[in-house]
């Protein structure tokens, strides 16, 4: 298997403190990885990177062959949940998503719909998003990040605020997006989640990268 997202040597720093230190990684194409680590250690940050919406100080970060900041801006064919997902709340989220949708005309009203369906939401209830549980909001998240069929996807705990059933029914879900061949780079404070979902662990301490499984 060849890897879809390299980081070599990868510092990161906002003002003087030393955000990312020497970060060395390669996440194989179809499987999913984990990132674990206390708040504040550096995995939200490294996803960043990884997406383009921080720059890096120094080192560098491919996707898919193009690197990142330099031959794009924003990799392409990645979904992405990091930190909550903005939506405008007085929109349904049906109304939500196909404005997304429309940024890049990849997709039209079927794609939208099938994806929330996919993520357990209807997409016919006119509620506005700023009436929706947390639970709700993170399956409108998640479809945002999965309707345009990318090949990787970025989940920043994608499983906040989601009951038992939930946390099960989407874990079955990314399970079969693997099984698609697609790439997952998850971040969860559940040990559990970890265990069930990922074939490759690293743990974030301050700012530097372990691999533990």
């Amino acid at each position: 298997m060849q890897s879809i997202i390299s980081v070599k040597g990868v510092d990161l720093k906002i003002g003087k403190t030393q955000i990312l230190k020497d970060i060395n990684v390669e996440f194989e194409e179809g499987k999913i990885h984990g990132l674990i680590g206390r708040n504040g250690s550096g995995k939200t940050m490294l996803m960043k990177c990884i997406c383009g919406f921080i720059k890096v100080t120094s080192g560098e970060i491919t996707v898919d062959g193009k690197r990142v900041g330099k031959d794009v801006d924003f990799p392409k064919d990645m979904g992405i949940i990091i930190e909550t997902p903005g939506f405008i709340p007085y929109y349904s989220g049906y109304k939500n998503l196909k404005l997304l949708a429309g940024l890049n005309n990849k997709i039209g009203k079927n794609e939208v719909r099938e994806a929330m369906k996919k993520v357990g939401l209807d997409p016919d209830l006119k509620r506005h998003v700023k009436k929706y549980s947390l639970g709700m909001r993170q399956r409108l998240g998640l479809a945002q990040a999965i309707m345009e069929n990318p090949n990787i996807l970025v989940l920043d705990e994608p499983f906040n605020g989601l009951d038992k059933d939930g946390v099960k029914e989407m874990r079955e879900y990314l399970l079969s997006y693997k099984e698609q061949g697609k790439t997952i780079l998850i971040c969860s404070h559940s040990a559990e989640d970890i265990a069930v979902l990922c074939e490759t662990v690293h743990e974030m301490d301050k700012g530097r990268l372990e691999k533990i499984s």
